[in-house]
């Protein structure tokens, strides 16, 4: 991966606006590999009494760095990304009970399978800028032909 190149900000890749954008800046990306920074806000929405994240938050951290991983390579082949969903993970651990606050958060995911159908897994890790992994798991992601269809469809069942 290459340190020295500059990328889109968070804002022109992902769709989240506001303090439902989770992440901060892409600091490195490869054709399969992302590595984004999420520093703990204190005053945020999901700030415990402590002003710590709650380690749950990890998965939408992991949903969003693998969200700009495909804005990123949509924009670089001259488009957009299509819009997609976080289907989940069988085994997110994390080794916190909560991210510390004001702590910088690396978050890095990596494609494992992508499928034709728009279906993908990447397996992520978020840790602190010691190097400590914080927490761990396998997000599982889809990317319908036509949003839109799929989304009417999912709210009538």
């Amino acid at each position: 991966m290459n340190r020295r190149q500059q990328f889109l900000s968070i804002g022109e890749l992902l769709p989240h606006r506001g303090t439902m954008r989770l992440l901060d800046s892409v600091l490195d990306c490869g054709p399969e590999t992302i590595r984004v920074l999420a520093r703990v806000d204190r005053d945020a929405w999901y700030a415990d009494a402590h002003g710590a994240m709650p380690a749950w938050i990890g998965i939408e951290l992991m949903a969003q760095a693998i969200g700009a991983h495909v804005g990123l390579h949509a924009r670089r082949k001259g488009g957009a990304a299509r819009p997609g969903v976080l289907l989940g993970t069988q085994r997110y651990h994390a080794n916190v009970s909560s991210f510390d606050v004001d702590a910088c958060l690396l978050i890095d995911a990596q494609l494992v399978l992508q499928s034709d159908d728009g279906q993908g897994a990447y397996e992520c890790a978020i840790s602190n800028d010691d190097g400590l992994r914080l927490a761990h798991a396998v997000i599982k992601v889809y990317q319908p032909g036509d949003f839109q269809t799929f989304m009417e469809g999912s709210l009538k069942s």
